[in-house]
């Protein structure tokens, strides 16, 4: 990990938090020939036209939905979910549950498995735009003249420091390390060699590349073993309510899946142990159904970000690009549509699990509202409002791991130095809701505060 101080590099992180874009300028050297397999001389010149150094290739409409990814994901939904159940839970409060308050509950927490609310979109957000940085930082580093070989190992490093960033951080409120791989740096780190590996083909290939990756993984959740009807949902770790999929969608099911049962060999290969750290145990399952190998399908995301940023890199004109985005969106967003609702059957939409409708539905959303920020802040050019997204977007590694790491801190020294009652200001009722805009705004200050220096922080 490293900070840069310079205006001319930039991370491009969450969605990448660990490439970054270089703002190209007519003195950056000139772009070596395109040699990525299958490109003919033609094609070979019009990618290092593309390629080519301009007066300045940064975008920050990236910049942006990367902040508002991170923005969403500091907030922590607001605490609105806890502020709901306690209008379940007091009497007094009941009359305050009302359906947009409800609505506004789905929005902010996560699905139990099958379906999509706001919240479950962070995460595929976060790793489209990784793949989006990837076309740029590809490119600036061929500009620059870096040979393959020293791309592949400088990927292999960022692969690695994320993985065990990723551990750091899931491990740092528990007495020993933690080795689970279903974090999002984790996530992205397992992936992100082969992602750096897909953007040396042609665009056909890399959509290829994701297709028969999406079709293999369904492939294998759909001939491993479903688990039997009569299955006791206590000896699966499901509650006796859990609603239970049914005949071929079983194949997806929560803790008896192909992922799961991966977990079950994979994980074990590292010690567990208690909350106290005193005993080895064994592990059994994830409580949330998340699994190590969601970085197999996870892939085929970052590979359709990769795609979208290759477009916008392209010589197209901006009324094409955001057609293509737009258009993208809609047709990811229509196949969702029919897998959540007719064709559940053949593959459910679970973002636990990553299933490969999940990628279409969330990839479908993630094209959709990058058009919308491509063609407000670069083409309209509307940008005063994007500004605040922007300093928390060019400080996601930064911003992602003061997220992880001080919530639990700062709420213990409030409350040591301002007193227990610090975040009731508005009521007991609302403290879930004043805690956390309170944080998000001291997180927001310190990415401005990093800006204005110029510090950027990136792997």
């Amino acid at each position: 990990m490293s900070i840069a101080t310079t205006p001319d590099t930039i991370p491009i992180s969450e969605s990448d938090p660990v490439a970054e874009r270089t703002v190209l300028t007519p003195e950056a050297p000139p772009a070596l020939p395109d040699t990525r397999p299958g490109l003919d001389e033609g094609a070979a010149a019009e990618h290092l036209d593309a390629a080519r150094p301009v007066a300045s290739q940064r975008l920050m409409s990236l910049d942006a939905y990367r902040g508002l990814v991170m923005v969403l994901m500091i907030s922590a939904g607001l605490g609105i979910p806890r502020v709901v159940k306690s209008f379940e839970q007091n009497p007094s409060l009941y009359h305050l549950k009302t359906p947009l308050w409800e609505r506004l509950a789905y929005q902010t927490e996560h699905t139990d498995w099958i379906g999509c609310s706001l919240w479950d979109l962070i995460q595929p957000s976060f790793m489209f735009m990784v793949g989006a940085a990837v076309a740029f930082s590809v490119a600036s580093r061929r500009a620059k003249g870096q040979s393959f070989s020293r791309m592949l190992v400088h990927a292999i490093w960022r692969s690695i420091a994320l993985v065990l960033l990723a551990v750091f951080l899931t491990s740092s409120w528990s007495a020993k390390t933690e080795w689970i791989f279903t974090n999002v740096l984790a996530q992205i780190g397992l992936g992100y060699t082969f992602l750096f590996l897909v953007a040396w083909l042609k665009p056909r290939w890399q959509l290829a590349t994701a297709a028969a990756i999406l079709v293999l993984y369904w492939g294998a959740f759909a001939v491993y073993p479903k688990p039997p009807a009569d299955t006791d949902p206590a000896k699966v770790h499901l509650p006796a309510d859990w609603p239970r999929l049914q005949g071929f969608a079983s194949h997806w099911e929560k803790h008896t899946n192909l992922a799961a049962r991966f977990d079950g060999w994979f994980l074990n290969l590292f010690p567990h142990y208690d909350k106290k750290g005193a005993t080895r145990i064994r592990y059994e399952y994830n409580e949330g159904g998340y699994t190590t190998l969601n970085f197999v399908p996870s892939l085929a995301t970052m590979i359709l970000g990769l795609l979208a940023g290759e477009l916008i890199r392209s010589r197209l004109k901006s009324a094409a690009k955001f057609g293509i985005l737009l258009a993208a969106g809609l047709a990811g967003l229509g196949l969702g549509w029919l897998f959540l609702h007719q064709l559940a059957w053949i593959c459910p939409v679970v973002k636990r699990i990553w299933t490969p409708t999940w990628v279409i539905h969330s990839a479908g959303w993630a094209f959709l509202l990058l058009a919308v920020f491509f063609l407000v802040i670069d083409v309209i050019r509307i940008r005063f409002w994007a500004m605040p997204l922007v300093w928390v977007g060019m400080n996601s590694i930064a911003a992602y791991c003061m997220s992880q790491l001080l919530k639990p801190w700062f709420r213990e020294n409030m409350q040591r130095h301002f007193g227990k009652e610090v975040f009731n200001a508005f009521g007991h009722t609302w403290s879930p809701i004043t805690e956390t805009a309170f944080f998000l705004l001291i997180v927001w200050a310190a990415c401005w505060w990093m800006y204005r220096k110029k510090f950027f922080v990136k792997i």
